[in-house]
């Protein structure tokens, strides 16, 4: 297999692991920092924004895993490559989001 298809899978991960604290803070009506907040980041969107831009991730992160390449969730390597994505993510995510909302400072 192609080695972009690896890094798709990679950002296809990082984008599936970004939809959910959009889509779960939106879900829930509270607001949360989003790209479109004042400023951009820090700032905190609606939660219909939120839901929004929480599924705008879910269709890239569906375009970037199974629209390229033949991904399988029997395929060790091709799980491992989207968890890795997710990963990274989730830990600069918290990093970044636990300065807003109480978690350890970076």
């Amino acid at each position: 297999m192609p080695w972009y298809h690896y890094l798709s899978y990679f950002f296809g991960g990082a984008f599936l692991a970004n939809s959910i604290p959009h889509i779960g803070n939106g879900i829930s009506g509270r607001p949360f920092q989003s790209p479109f907040a004042k400023p951009p980041g820090q700032g905190l969107s609606s939660s219909t924004v939120n839901v929004l831009w929480g599924f705008l991730n879910l269709v890239v992160a569906y375009l970037l895993i199974l629209q390229v390449g033949q991904f399988s969730l029997h395929n060790f390597g091709h799980v491992a490559v989207v968890g890795v994505g997710m990963l990274a993510i989730s830990i600069s995510m918290s990093r970044h989001f636990g300065q807003f909302h109480g978690g350890l400072q970076p």
